[in-house]
């Protein structure tokens, strides 16, 4: 900040792309200290403070709980609907938070939430208003790196969740690690549309930034949903080279994007397109490259990488070089054995893992399993978080791992996969796999497969098992009949067979937002399976 403090650190811009707010390194500078001022006065260094805010504002407060040796919990702000908002809530009794954080413009429905959630007893604390605290007042805590900074709450069930136990060295090393690793330029500007209180976007979007003392510009992720066209715009106007997004946000704009908006997008200064979050796909890497070519976009531009907020964020990532694809016969594949083959499933390498001991663990025997085999990835480094907050038996389970021959202290990510030629393959999730007549199938591969193969399907669906049947429910675009409904449940049941050689047992079809997500867009295959148990899906059509 020292050398350039009038450059601009943080960018809000509107659903016009018209920056609606700036702050310069000194403002940000002096907004973090008059909240860490106050906080100070407030609550004791190690209080957690729930943060509730729309993207620019919760920078700035995330930086004062930093400043002020405060525990920041990110949270989303109380959605409408009962489930989020008893999530926000179960949050906030799992951090035991003694201070709510928002803005004004959001302070009076956060007030609204708390007393009807009965918390009201918890002070909300708008930190945007005149003279919110006094900047010059503000003393730098005691802090190393041992230092928890964050609690990262995951996205696990409403009644149980766990929140990530990040410190400030996991924050400095994770950054550093992702920064040198990827080889990213000084003068690199970060922007994007993933929601800050996820770790997508704020551990590898905007930290990043900070951490360079470069820009970072933001929009919403509702600006994204609704105008997919915008990101890329806002990436061409604001001259940003990285941006991060899940395999789905680049699969939205292939679908969207119209000729007359890829007309008027210039792709060519984006170095880093980064996909993850969620399991890449290659044909989603290859359709992007090729539909946005004529705006510029580079296939080496496409940056797949791998990381979980158990590892504060970042575990490994292609860098400028074009991603590796391996083509993998599926055969083989479900009986896990990764055997490269011409032709069968294309999966996408992440890159190596920087700092970061790697093994491949048979997940029941936890025997480590040579090359060529796919197990579950086990990791131990410096950017491992410290743990669940006070949550002692799930944190021995995850983050205090032994294999059978003794070696321990690995964090057992729940992703299945295998190294290969150095770079991180994941096949799946540990508790996504379905069994289904000896074979493992993965529940991505086949919804993706689908959304490939027949056009009127919407952009998510959910993929699982009952008993031993194959179950598809998946969303479907505008309004079909009931003839046209159950001619494209037929087509999807010959596709499934087809491809993945299972029959489906039973398929329904949703209107959008039928199908439950959780507040970073992961499907709820779990808690979609349960609606179908108990016949509560209202399906436009169900076979």
């Amino acid at each position: 900040m020292d050398g350039h403090p009038e450059q601009d650190a943080l960018i809000w811009v509107g659903d016009d792309l018209v920056a609606t707010r700036r702050l310069s390194w000194a403002e940000l500078d002096a907004e973090a200290r008059a909240i860490a001022a106050r906080l100070s006065e407030l609550c004791p260094p190690g209080s957690r403070a729930l943060l509730l805010y729309p993207p620019v504002e919760f920078i700035v407060a995330f930086l004062g709980c930093l400043y002020a040796g405060v525990v920041a919990v990110p949270a989303p702000l109380p959605g409408r609907y009962p489930h989020e908002r008893r999530r926000v809530r179960g949050i906030a009794a799992d951090a035991d938070v003694s201070v709510v954080l928002t803005d004004s413009a959001n302070a009076g429905t956060v007030r609204e939430w708390a007393h009807a959630e009965g918390i009201n007893h918890l002070p909300v604390l708008a930190t945007d208003e005149d003279h919110f605290g006094d900047a010059s007042r503000w003393a730098a805590p005691p802090a190393d790196h041992d230092t928890i900074a964050l609690l990262q709450y995951t996205s696990g069930s409403t009644g149980d969740p766990k929140g990530v136990v990040v410190t400030h060295g996991n924050l400095l090393v994770n950054a550093h690690t992702m920064i040198t690793a990827l080889e990213i330029p000084a003068d690199t500007r970060f922007g994007g549309w993933a929601p800050h209180y996820h770790d997508m976007g704020l551990m590898a979007q905007t930290l990043p930034a900070l951490f360079l003392g470069t820009t970072c510009v933001l929009m919403s992720a509702t600006t994204f949903l609704k105008r997919p066209h915008q990101w890329l715009a806002m990436i061409d106007r604001y001259d940003i080279g990285w941006s991060a997004a899940p395999n789905f946000g680049y699969d939205l704009c292939c679908r969207r994007v119209t000729d007359e908006q890829l007309a008027g997008l210039d792709l060519s200064r984006w170095r880093y397109a980064v996909n993850g979050s969620e399991p890449v796909h290659v044909a989603t890497i290859n359709a992007f490259a090729e539909r946005f070519a004529p705006a510029g976009f580079r296939p080496e531009t496409a940056c797949p990488c791998y990381g979980l907020a158990e590892s504060t964020v970042f575990v490994s990532g292609t860098g400028s070089r074009p991603p590796k694809t391996t083509m993998i016969d599926p055969e083989h594949l479900a009986q896990n054995d990764f055997v490269p083959s011409v032709n069968g499933r294309a999966l996408a390498g992440n890159g190596a893992a920087p700092l970061s001991d790697v093994r491949v663990v048979d997940p029941v025997t936890r025997q480590v399993l040579p090359e060529g085999k796919v197990g579950e990835i086990w990791l131990r480094g410096p950017s491992v978080a410290q743990g669940y907050w006070r949550k002692p038996e799930a944190t021995a389970r995850t983050f205090q791992a032994e294999t059978a021959c003794g070696d321990s202290g690995f964090l057992r990510t729940g992703d299945l996969g295998t190294v290969h030629d150095g770079d991180i393959y994941i096949t799946g999730r540990l508790k996504d796999m379905m069994i289904v007549r000896g074979r493992n199938l993965y529940p991505q591969d086949i919804e993706h497969e689908l959304r490939a193969q027949h056009p009127e399907l919407g952009n998510v669906g959910a993929v699982f098992t009952v008993d031993t049947e194959l179950v598809v429910t998946h969303e479907v675009q505008g309004r079909q009949d009931e003839a046209d409904l159950r001619d494209l449940a037929q087509r999807m049941k010959q596709t499934v067979a087809r491809e993945f050689g299972v029959q489906v047992g039973g398929l329904a079809l949703l209107r959008r937002g039928g199908v439950r997500r959780t507040t970073s867009g992961k499907v709820m295959r779990s808690q979609m399976r349960e609606l179908f148990l108990q016949s509560d899906l209202d399906a436009e059509y169900q076979a």
